[in-house]
């Protein structure tokens, strides 16, 4: 199973970013995929999630109205679409997925399941 990301970078406040992520290895197409983030020296926060067998989604209240999480069923990919950034958006973002061929955003919102899902290598979002 591998987790690829990209798309962050450095924006100024209200700026946008799109992050990526690319998921392959997987046996079934019925799957948890979002995205934590993490300051250093702060407990990590889930961001947005999507289940990609339905419409369900999750957002973090402090991204509703801004973020836009999607899917790419042909090439296995889900975005972060993440506008009108503010400095506390600022963190490393990691793309974080769970196999589950069934709803599945509850546990993913799980902390203890989360140490069991697969995880990407995170990509760094700067907004000053």
């Amino acid at each position: 199973v591998q987790l690829v990301e990209s798309g962050g970078g450095e924006v100024q406040a209200g700026g946008s970013l799109r992050l990526s992520c690319v998921v392959s290895g997987y046996f079934y197409t019925k799957n948890c995929i979002g995205w934590i983030r993490q300051v250093p020296g702060e407990e990590r926060e889930e961001v947005a999630a999507i289940y990609t067998g339905g419409a369900d989604t999750y957002y973090n209240d402090s991204v509703k109205g801004r973020f836009i999480i999607s899917q790419d069923k042909g090439e296995n990919a889900v975005y972060l679409q993440m506008n009108g950034l503010k400095p506390e958006d600022t963190a490393r973002y990691y793309c974080a997925a769970l196999q589950a061929n069934n709803p599945c955003l509850d546990m993913w919102l799980d902390k203890k399941i989360q140490s069991l899902m697969d995880w990407g290598q995170g990509t760094q979002v700067t907004v000053s």
